[in-house]
């Protein structure tokens, strides 16, 4: 059996997404940051946690090995969406984009690497392909943290056992990319070969 942690579990993707692998039979692992809304969560643990916080995101992944075990996945669905150019907005998405990503990644990176079955999954934005400056803040920051990904997989290309995995949206829920189905494509991530799916970005924009 194995034990994903599933970040932005709150939002509507972090719940599809939660309920799609506790019906494969994996041990959930939700995190967000508020305790009343992470309650109605389907999860089999629930940890609240602020992950644009170092020392927090740490103690998170010290609290999960002790009470839960080892990682097996870690799906980031931390996000947020501001157009234009603007410092304010910038200082809004910067946490949310990368910062997160950076720290949670880190903090649970051994833990995946050293499982026979590690995934890490991401969602991309095919709109960071191709910038604007209505959208500058947001399409900079998602090339970051795709960057970030990408050496993370890089990282892992010589085991074998373990994938980074990107799956592509325009954007999620009404008029873009519906959660149950990143929630469904997600679930079939560990029953998929680990070299074959490590680096790779998966669109979800085409139609099925």
């Amino acid at each position: 059996m194995t034990t994903v942690v599933v970040t932005g579990a709150t939002g509507d993707a972090g719940r599809a997404v939660c309920t799609a692998l506790m019906a494969a039979g994996h041990t959930v692992v939700a995190v967000g940051s508020d305790a009343s809304r992470l309650e109605t969560v389907d999860a089999s643990f629930r940890f609240v946690c602020d992950l644009t916080d170092a020392a927090a995101t740490a103690d998170l992944a010290t609290r999960v090995r002790a009470d839960v075990g080892s990682v097996d996945g870690l799906v980031h669905l931390v996000g947020g969406w501001r157009a234009g150019h603007d410092p304010d907005d910038w200082g809004w998405l910067e946490p949310r984009l990368l910062t997160s990503l950076r720290l949670t990644t880190l903090a649970f990176h051994d833990d995946l690497t050293a499982s026979s079955a590690g995934r890490l999954v991401t969602i991309g934005s095919t709109s960071a392909a191709k910038p604007t400056w209505s959208g500058a803040n947001y399409a900079t920051l998602k090339t970051a943290a795709d960057a970030w990904v990408t050496s993370i997989a890089s990282g892992w290309s010589k085991a074998g056992t373990a994938a980074a995995v990107t799956l592509l949206v325009t954007s999620l829920g009404d008029g873009g990319t519906p959660v149950e189905r990143v929630a469904s494509r997600v679930a079939t991530l560990w029953s998929e070969g680990a070299a074959t799916l490590n680096g790779s970005h998966v669109d979800l924009t085409q139609p099925e």
